[in-house]
């Protein structure tokens, strides 16, 4: 332990109980050595002594066991080459990569990373942020500053171009449907979506009401039904029970929240998010509609144009001394910080966002955190480390040599004792 660093009074005071508990250990092995000793020279003229000697010599022969398992840990045993020690040390690489894995394995798995996110309240934090005046006149001004500079450096770097490639590259490796699945989970969160489901139903009972949708539903109605039926105007008079009938379910299915229609709602988009997890054809059909939409020339022109308008209006603006831009920069920074402040349910579903593309991120990268901690634990002073890990947990290591002895003892004495009874 001579080249263990202390760094404070705690590394001090482990080392000196762990010497102390390391010295109590030998010392206790060698009484074993020497009890042993004394009652095997005394058993012949005093019989009760051999189970004294029985007792003590399985008790070094334990003790010495496990200080050979305890030191090969850290070291080889006297500095000999014996294979299987210093395992520590000689195992660098292999704890490196274990490592590197446990940790992507464990730590990184989508369960209990999401559970982590979850338990931050990131969108809380931006809002407190952003609401502070004197923070967000600052954020502006610093935008306004770096503007100009950052414009210039795209346009002439060709970064635009970089990124939006790279930014295209990238909407290509994502997989649309379980993407568009998740963040429908998120929407349809405590039956959102009945929302929608009321505008469809406002819309279909304005179809109602409509004059010319109903002459047309009445023409159908008209051309269905025998020539006789017209003569006494059954078409008007089915049209005016299709329309009431209607309007009576539209209005029983928007009073009612568990009327059987929204429930038939809830199971189709519930099944439709399964899909959408699940169902190769619909994942290839996301991604056919995925691939023409990039693959339009539209887009690429449509970015340039609007790049170039973009720039010159900034830079005209950010050239006055009263800005507009840095103006309604800064106030829109602590007008949305307030908002975001007030809004608990904007900020509910901004963490939900939060997590959903964190979490991505975290499954996306993981497998180059594995590969960072395993080489960074390859750099590491494995001799340093060693001495570190003996320090911290050492002295527990040194109870081992004890129980060692004890067990060790007892069943040397089980022994003995069997043996007597056996063949005396």
């Amino acid at each position: 332990m001579a080249a263990t660093q202390i760094t404070g009074p705690d590394d001090a005071a482990k080392l000196a109980a762990l010497r102390r508990t390391k010295a109590i250990a030998t010392g206790a092995l060698v009484l074993c050595v020497a009890v042993f000793l004394g009652a095997r020279a005394l058993q012949d003229s005093y019989p009760a002594f051999a189970y004294l000697a029985a007792f003590a010599e399985a008790a070094a022969i334990g003790g010495l066991a496990d200080w050979y398992a305890v030191v090969a840990l850290f070291k080889r045993p006297l500095g000999l080459p014996i294979p299987h020690t210093a395992i520590i040390p000689e195992n660098k690489d292999r704890i490196a990569d274990n490592l590197g894995r446990f940790i992507e394995v464990n730590f990184l798995a989508p369960g209990p990373v999401r559970k982590k996110l979850e338990q931050v309240d990131f969108a809380q934090l931006v809002a407190d942020w952003l609401s502070d005046s004197a923070r967000s006149a600052e954020l502006s001004r610093f935008v306004g500053r770096l503007a100009p500079q950052a414009l210039s450096a795209v346009e002439g770097s060709g970064l635009r171009d970089f990124v939006s490639k790279r930014i295209t590259e990238q909407l290509e490796k994502v997989q649309v449907a379980p993407f568009a699945a998740d963040m429908l989970s998120t929407f349809t969160a405590d039956r959102r979506h009945q929302r929608l489901f009321d505008q469809i139903l406002h819309v279909f009972g304005g179809f109602l009401t409509d004059e010319e949708a109903q002459d047309a539903l009445r023409d159908k109605i008209r051309q269905e039904l025998p020539s006789l039926a017209n003569l006494f105007r059954a078409d008007a008079y089915l049209l005016k029970k299709i329309v009431a009938s209607a309007a009576t379910l539209i209005s029983d299915v928007e009073a009612d929240p568990e009327h059987a229609l929204r429930r038939e709602f809830d199971r189709f988009v519930e099944g439709f998010i399964q899909d959408l997890r699940t169902s190769p054809e619909h994942a290839a059909r996301a991604e056919r509609l995925k691939r023409d939409l990039l693959a339009r020339p539209e887009l690429s022109g449509l970015a340039g144009d609007f790049w170039k308008s973009l720039r010159s209006f900034i830079e005209q603006d950010l050239a006055s001394d009263e800005s507009a831009v840095r103006r309604h920069l800064a106030e829109m920074f602590a007008e949305v910080g307030r908002q975001l402040a007030a809004d608990p349910r904007i900020r509910a579903e901004m963490n939900q966002g939060f997590v959903v593309a964190l979490a991505s991120f975290v499954e996306n990268q993981k497998s180059g955190v594995s590969t960072f901690i395993a080489d960074q634990v390859r750099g590491w002073d494995m001799l340093q480390l060693t001495n570190l890990i003996e320090l911290n947990i050492g002295r527990d290591l040194q109870y081992i040599r004890f129980n060692g002895m004890l067990i060790g003892g007892i069943a040397g004495l089980a022994l003995h004792v069997g043996e007597r009874l056996i063949f005396h």
